[in-house]
C-alpha cells in the first residue's frame, strides 16, 4: 500500500480505536521480545534433535520405495494363470519353515504379489514376525525376512524406523524423539508469528524469499519464507508424533478415551463373555495360548465368510489360537481407508464379532488418519513425497537459523568476531502486560503439565537462564567494584 492512501490513526478513527489499536501494538511489542527469546534458545539448544529427526524421517519416508526395489524377490512374482488355494501356500510355508508356527497370512491383495506367511520362529529378533514369501501362483517359497508391525515393515524400514523413533537405544532413545515433538510445534508457530509480525515494505516478502537480499537478511528471508509454508505441516507432524509418545501420549490417550474416542476392538473369543483385545496379542509377544484344538472349516472358506460379510480386499488373516476364532482385518490404509474387521468361528464359518470403520467414534478416525499420515501410508506416495519435502524444509530451516546465528557475531574491540551471535537480551518478560502475562504464565502450565518433557526443559532453560543472569550481575558488580576502589 502506497504511503498517500494509508490512514494515521488520527484519521478516519474514534478515541477508542485508537486506545484498541495501541493497546494492541503495545501488547505484540511486549511479546515479541519474550517470544524471539524462546524461539532463539529453542531453536539453538532444540534443533540439534530437530535434525536428527528431520534427516532419519526423510529416510524413513525415502524407504517405502526403497523397499520395493531391495526386496523385489520376495514380494513380486511373475503373473501366473492362476491362484493356489490359501491353504496350499500356507502348507509350503510350512515345509520351508517347519520349526516356526503360523500365526497369521496376508494373502496376495494384487496380480504379480507375494503372500506373506508370518511365524513364530526361532531366531526371529524379538517383537517381530518372520514373514515366508510364497508365489501364489506355483507355491515356490521367494525368501523369508522379519516383519515388524501391522504395516509389515521389513528390515530396511524397520531399521530406519526404529533410528528415526530411538536412534535404536531403546526406551532411552524415546527420551529424544518425544523431546523433538514436544518442541517443533513450539518453535513452528512461535517463528511463525514472528515472521508475520515482522514489519516490511513489500507484502510479497512474506511468502518469497527477497531478490537481492544479502548476507543475515537474505539468510532471514529463506528461513521466514520456507517456515511459513512448512508451518502447518510441521505443526501436524509434531502433534501426530506425540500421539504415540510416551508421556504426552499417555496423557493424549487419555483424554481421548474420556471423550469417547477410544478405538473399538473386535473381539475373537469363542466364548461372548471373555474381554475384547487386542486383535495381534499372543503372536508377538509370546503370549500365544497354543493352536486351536478342534474343527476347523480352513483358510479358504474362512476367508470367503469375510468377504460375505464385507471384508475384502487387501487383508490380514490372524489363525485362531485356543479360546479364539480367525481375525480377517482390512489393512488398506490409502484414502479412502478400509479398515473393517471380523472375526469368524473356526467350526462353522460363523461372525462371531465385526467392527466398521465407519462407526469408529471421530477422534478415532482422526487419531488414524494422523498416524498414517505420519508414517507416509495415508495418500501412497504423495504422503511420502510430502513428508520428504516437510523434513527436507526443517533441515534447512535449521541450517538457516543456525547460519544466522553465525552471521551475528559481534565485533571484538581488535577487529575480530567472537565465536557465535549475540543472545536475546534478557528481561523480555518483564516488559509483557500483567493481563497478558497471566494467561500465558497459566497456559504454559497447563501445556508444560500436558507435555511433560516441554514443561520440565522449559523449567530448566528458565533456571539456567535465572543462574546465568546472576552471574553476570555478580561479575559486573565486582567489576564495579573494582573500578571505584
Amino acid at each position: 500500500m502506497s504511503s498517500d492512501t494509508s490512514v494515521t490513526p488520527a484519521q478516519g478513527t474514534t478515541e477508542t480505536e485508537r486506545e484498541v489499536a495501541a493497546s494492541g501494538a503495545s501488547t505484540w511489542s511486549a511479546l515479541r521480545p519474550l517470544l524471539l527469546r524462546i524461539h532463539f534458545y529453542a531453536g539453538l539448544l532444540i534443533a540439534p534433535l530437530l535434525l536428527i529427526a528431520a534427516v532419519s524421517g526423510l529416510l524413513y519416508a525415502l524407504s517405502f520405495q526403497a523397499e520395493k526395489f531391495v526386496y523385489r524377490d520376495e514380494l513380486t512374482v511373475p503373473v501366473g494363470e492362476r491362484v493356489l488355494p490359501l491353504a496350499d501356500q500356507l502348507e509350503a510355508a510350512r515345509e520351508a519353515r517347519p520349526d516356526g508356527t503360523v500365526t497369521a497370512v496376508w494373502p496376495s491383495s494384487e496380480e504379480g504379489a507375494t503372500t506373506r506367511v508370518l511365524m513364530d520362529a526361532p531366531g526371529t529378533p524379538e517383537g517381530r514376525s518372520l514373514a515366508v514369501f510364497v508365489d501364489p501362483y506355483t507355491a515356490e517359497v521367494r525368501g523369508e525376512l522379519p516383519s515388524y508391525g501391522s504395516s509389515g515393515a521389513l528390515p530396511l524400514r524397520t531399521w530406519l524406523d526404529e533410528l528415526h523413533r530411538d536412534l535404536h537405544l531403546g526406551e532411552a532413545g524415546r527420551f529424544y524423539s518425544e523431546l523433538a515433538a514436544s518442541w517443533l510445534w513450539v518453535v513452528a508457530l512461535g517463528g511463525l508469528l514472528l515472521w508475520v509480525g515482522r514489519r516490511r515494505q513489500r507484502r510479497r516478502a512474506l511468502i518469497v524469499p527477497e531478490r537481492g537480499a544479502t548476507g543475515r537478511r537474505r539468510t532471514l528471508s529463506l528461513h521466514g519464507t520456507v517456515g511459513l509454508w512448512a508451518a502447518v505441516g510441521l505443526v501436524a507432524l509434531s502433534a501426530t508424533g506425540l500421539t504415540w509418545s510416551r508421556w504426552a501420549g499417555e496423557n493424549i490417550g487419555a483424554v481421548q478415551d474420556q471423550l469417547g474416542g477410544a478405538t473399538p476392538a473386535v473381539s475373537a473369543a469363542l466364548d461372548p463373555s471373555a474381554p475384547a483385545g487386542d486383535e495381534h496379542a499372543g503372536h508377538h509377544g509370546g503370549g500365544h495360548s497354543g493352536p486351536h484344538q478342534g474343527a476347523d472349516i480352513g483358510v479358504d472358506r474362512v476367508l470367503e465368510a469375510a468377504r460375505s460379510a464385507g471384508v475384502d480386499g487387501k487383508v490380514a488373516l490372524t489363525l485362531p489360537s485356543e479360546g479364539t476364532g480367525y481375525l480377517v482385518k482390512e489393512t488398506d490404509t490409502v484414502f479412502p481407508v478400509k479398515l473393517d474387521s471380523v472375526a469368524i468361528n473356526p467350526a462353522d464359518g460363523s461372525v462371531i464379532d465385526q467392527v466398521r470403520f465407519a462407526d469408529y467414534p471421530l477422534l478415532a478416525k482422526l487419531t488414524r488418519f494422523g498416524i498414517d499420515a505420519h508414517m507416509g501410508v495415508l495418500f501412497g506416495l504423495p504422503n511420502q513425497l510430502a513428508l520428504a519435502a516437510l523434513a527436507g524444509a526443517l533441515v534447512l530451516l535449521i541450517l538457516w537459523g543456525y547460519r544466522m546465528w553465525w552471521q551475528r557475531r559481534p565485533v571484538r574491540a581488535d577487529g575480530t568476531r567472537a565465536l557465535g551471535g549475540r543472545p536475546i537480551p534478557r528481561g523480555a518478560w518483564r516488559r509483557v502486560p500483567l493481563p497478558a502475562l497471566l494467561p500465558l504464565a497459566a497456559a504454559t502450565a497447563v501445556v508444560g503439565w500436558f507435555v511433560p518433557l516441554l514443561g520440565v526443559t522449559l523449567v530448566a532453560f528458565l533456571v539456567v537462564d535465572l543462574a546465568v543472569g546472576a552471574v553476570t550481575r555478580l561479575r559486573a558488580g565486582r567489576g564495579t567494584g573494582d573500578a571505584t576502589g
